[in-house]
């Protein structure tokens, strides 16, 4: 399953003229809902959920609990009271501030899929942060849905100012894409695309410490190539930023074994899905979800026999 064929499911097609007229790949006509952000500390850092919009996708195993059955996946979401033909995924990437730094972890889809999803800038004006005021951006993977907003409709980077970082299989994978993968991981005009963000991005080697002390990669394997986690630090709190190990707050945490159709490769990425969710339910830490009910702030747990996403 691709993203460009889910993003039809998700909304109508984009017309071409927003290149043409030069718009911005985010929504900003209309003014943002305070509900678009949430903020929240960690330690001593300001941190905020920002709001980039929401992915549906029908029960049809395609996607979630591919190899089982629609009726199987529907147990599991009717069990935790969650519409049972459709399942939703929030996106909300997160902005934290450190500093004399902001940080943005991830930038939405851009104009990818429609109106469904795109917001981030509109969030981000709520936050009262404009795009040249971020430092550092931390993508978790090469998916246009975490990607997409990097770059802007007229083809000029939307952060200007901003580092792009990167692990180094990521960017090897992102730069080296061929035709079809750029349009299965929905990453339109690819060439132009990497030129732009080429001369900003620092790639780093799996699991090493970026900013020091306050941000640390963490390899996730298996989603794509170089997929990677962030682990937030400040003082005695931290909180584990996930990217798409975790896709649906209840599916991937409480059958992290089933196969997802985004995973590029699915045994890997069960594996890892499944010994992290195991590691979080064990050790409390503190994550978030991105792809979670917003703001995807919270804990994986124990309850009644059951391992289970708990928002704060």
């Amino acid at each position: 399953m691709t993203l460009a064929a889910c993003s039809q499911q998700t909304a109508e097609p984009q017309a071409s003229g927003d290149a043409a007229t030069g718009a911005s790949p985010f929504h900003t006509e209309a003014p943002v809902p305070d509900e678009n952000i949430h903020g929240f500390a960690i330690g001593e850092l300001s941190a905020t959920a920002l709001r980039d919009g929401a992915l549906a996708f029908p029960n049809d195993n395609q996607v979630f609990g591919v190899g089982h059955t629609p009726d199987e996946v529907a147990s599991v979401l009717g069990d935790a009271g969650l519409a049972t033909d459709a399942l939703e995924l929030g996106l909300q990437p997160l902005l934290v501030k450190a500093d004399d730094r902001v940080l943005l972890f991830d930038t939405g889809a851009g104009a990818a899929f429609g109106d469904a999803a795109g917001h981030l800038g509109e969030s981000l004006a709520a936050a009262g942060v404009a795009p040249t005021e971020v430092t550092d951006i931390f993508i978790s993977h090469a998916h246009g849905d975490h990607v997409g907003g990097l770059v802007g409709a007229d083809g000029a980077l939307a952060f200007a100012n901003a580092r792009i970082h990167m692990s180094e299989p990521e960017w090897t994978f992102l730069s080296g894409m061929d035709a079809d993968t750029s349009k299965a991981v929905m990453i339109p005009g690819h060439a132009a695309f990497v030129a732009a963000l080429e001369p900003k991005v620092a790639t780093f080697a799996p699991d090493a410490e970026i900013l020091p002390v306050q941000v640390k990669a963490v390899a996730i394997k298996g989603h794509t190539p170089g997929h990677s986690g962030y682990l937030i630090s400040s003082g005695q709190d931290s909180l584990l930023y996930v990217g798409d190990a975790t896709h649906h707050s209840v599916i991937s945490v409480q059958k992290p074994e089933w196969p997802n159709g985004f995973d590029g490769d699915a045994e890997t990425a069960a594996t890892s899905r499944s010994a992290l969710v195991e590691q979080l339910a064990s050790n409390g830490q503190r994550t978030y979800n991105v792809h979670g009910p917003f703001p995807g702030v919270g804990r994986i747990q124990k309850q009644d026999g059951k391992t289970v996403w708990v928002a704060e």
